[in-house]
């Protein structure tokens, strides 16, 4: 099994911090995702959460089907 990259783990946290921001869970990003055409299942969404492993399109629909349309992007 390989490790998480600094990138991969910050992409994850982002996203993670960004659904805690927004009050939405695993069960209701999946429902909002649905919502936009785009089909995922919970199991699967806490999975690429957990290895930090999903593409920039996949971060983008669950950022736009939350309502997150600013990011702050600190350094580490």
């Amino acid at each position: 099994m390989t490790e998480r990259t600094d990138w991969e783990a910050r992409a994850a946290n982002l996203l993670k911090a960004e659904l805690k921001r927004k009050g939405v869970t695993y069960s209701q990003l999946v429902d909002r995702l649905a919502e936009i055409g785009v089909s995922e299942k919970e199991v699967n969404i806490r999975n690429k959460l957990s290895r930090g492993k999903f593409s920039a399109a996949f971060m983008l629909a669950c950022l736009s089907s939350i309502g997150c349309d600013t990011l702050h992007l600190d350094r580490l």
